[in-house]
C-alpha cells in the first residue's frame, strides 16, 4: 500500500482543520503548521497527527525551522508527499492609504513568502519520492479586482502566477496547483462581514451570501479539495477552481 504523508498549514480551524481531518481520516499522516494547536485532532489521531507551533508570518523563524531535518525525517519511507498551503490572512482591508505597514508585511509573508518557502523546502526534502504534490489554497479575489482587497487579492494572484510558472519547470513526479475553494463558511467570511462599507464596498454582497445560504461548509469543501489533491487529474491545470472540477 502506498505511504502518503502530508504537510498542512493553518490546520487549527476552518478549512485547514477540515482538510487535515479529511486526510487523517484516510489514514494519511499529517504534519500541521500553525501558531496555535489543534487539540481535537491530536486526541482523535494520536498516532498519525503531528503539529508544530510556528508563526508563518515570521519568515526568519520559518527559515530556521526549514533548515532543520524535521521534514526529511517526517517524509521517511514516503511514496507520496503532499503540501497544502492553506494558512492566510485577509487584512489589511480598505483603501491603500489606510493600510498599516506592518500588516502589509505580515500578509505578504504569510500569504506569499511562506507558501513559496514551504514548497521549496518540501520538494527539496523529498527528492527521492516519486509522487510529490503542492496545493495552494487560492481565492477568486486574486482573479478579479475587489475594492478594499488590494493586498489580499495581490497575494492570491501571486500564488496563482507562481503555480503557473512552477508548472513549467517541475521535476518529474511533481505536480502543483493553485486552487480557489469558492465561498466557504469560515472565520474569514465572518471577518469580511464585520467590515465596514467604507473599507469594503462589497460588504452587502458578502452579507447576502451568508443570509441566503450560499456559503459551502468547510467539511464539504475539504472533501472535494482532498479528493482533487489525491486524484490523477491534480496538477493538469496550474490554476483551478474546485467548483468547476468533477471529483
Amino acid at each position: 500500500m502506498q505511504t502518503i504523508k502530508a504537510v498542512v498549514t493553518g490546520h487549527t480551524k476552518g478549512l485547514g482543520a477540515a482538510i487535515a481531518e479529511n486526510l487523517l481520516a484516510k489514514n494519511i499522516p499529517v504534519l500541521g503548521l500553525s501558531r496555535a494547536s489543534n487539540a481535537a485532532l491530536a486526541a482523535r489521531f494520536p498516532d498519525t497527527f503531528q503539529q508544530v507551533s510556528l508563526d508563518l508570518t515570521n519568515t526568519v523563524a520559518l527559515n530556521v525551522w526549514l533548515s532543520s531535518d524535521i521534514l526529511q525525517r517526517f517524509f521517511t519511507d514516503s511514496q507520496s508527499v503532499l503540501l497544502v498551503n492553506n494558512a492566510g490572512m485577509l487584512q489589511p482591508v480598505g483603501p491603500i492609504e489606510t493600510h498599516d505597514f506592518s500588516t502589509i508585511a505580515a500578509a505578504i509573508n504569510l500569504n506569499v513568502a511562506a507558501p513559496m518557502m514551504l514548497a521549496s523546502a518540501v520538494l527539496a526534502a523529498s527528492q527521492n519520492v516519486k509522487d510529490r504534490r503542492v496545493m495552494h489554497i487560492s481565492s477568486g479575489a486574486g482573479r478579479s479586482a475587489t475594492a478594499g482587497w488590494g493586498i489580499y487579492g495581490a497575494t492570491k494572484a501571486a500564488l496563482d502566477h507562481y503555480a503557473r510558472i512552477a508548472a513549467t519547470d517541475l521535476s518529474p513526479g511533481v505536480r502543483i496547483a493553485s486552487v480557489a475553494p469558492g465561498i466557504v463558511d469560515t472565520d474569514m467570511q465572518s471577518e469580511i462581514r464585520s467590515s465596514s462599507v467604507e473599507k469594503f464596498p462589497s460588504l452587502e454582497k458578502f452579507q447576502a451570501f451568508k443570509r441566503d445560504g450560499a456559503l459551502s461548509s468547510p467539511d464539504e469543501c475539504a472533501r472535494r479539495l482532498t479528493a482533487y489533491l489525491l486524484s490523477d487529474q491534480f496538477g493538469e491545470t496550474a490554476v483551478a477552481d474546485i467548483r468547476q472540477i468533477v471529483v
